[in-house]
């Protein structure tokens, strides 16, 4: 799709074509659709970034926690899926898998919601040595950052739906 195709759309068929960038969170297209039209793509994806800043606190984490773990088994959004495959996350050996739910779980439990890393590009140990590191963040620095991560992976779903 365009950029012109994707201007021209009305906010249910906005919000159908590019609501999904932001997992599970389609209120970051409704809302940015009121500044249509969009230049290009680095606007359209400042003014979701901006749509997500100016959201409530609750709605941001809202938005981190309809995320999936990394390298879980259960049930991911097909975009999830297909990003973390990429990246190996479906082919762990037994070990890393272990670490890495570990790791997870304890991520979680210190932050509130689960870590969130733009996968693209990066390989499982990338993204294992991340996740180490930043366990050992305060949780306003790893709020920022995984808001900052979850732009990056809106960034690359925009990047591959509009042209």
């Amino acid at each position: 799709m365009t950029i012109d195709e994707l201007n021209s759309l009305d906010r249910e068929g906005f919000v159908e074509a590019i609501g999904w960038v932001f997992e599970h969170s389609p209120w970051v297209a409704e809302r940015a659709w009121d500044r249509r039209p969009f230049a290009d793509v680095d606007v359209l994806h400042r003014c979701m970034i901006e749509q997500v800043e100016a959201a409530s606190h609750e709605e941001q984490l809202m938005l981190l926690r309809a995320h999936p773990d990394l390298g879980t088994r259960a049930r991911v959004s097909g975009a999830s899926a297909a990003e973390q495959g990429g990246a190996g996350l479906d082919r762990l050996t037994q070990p890393e898998f272990e670490e890495l739910q570990c790791l997870n779980n304890e991520y979680r439990n210190n932050f509130g919601f689960p870590f969130l890393f733009a996968v693209k590009g990066s390989t499982k140990h990338d993204i294992l040595r991340a996740l180490r590191g930043r366990l050992r963040c305060s949780r306003e620095e790893e709020y920022a950052e995984a808001l900052r991560q979850v732009y990056r992976i809106a960034r690359f779903r925009i990047d591959d739906t509009v042209r």
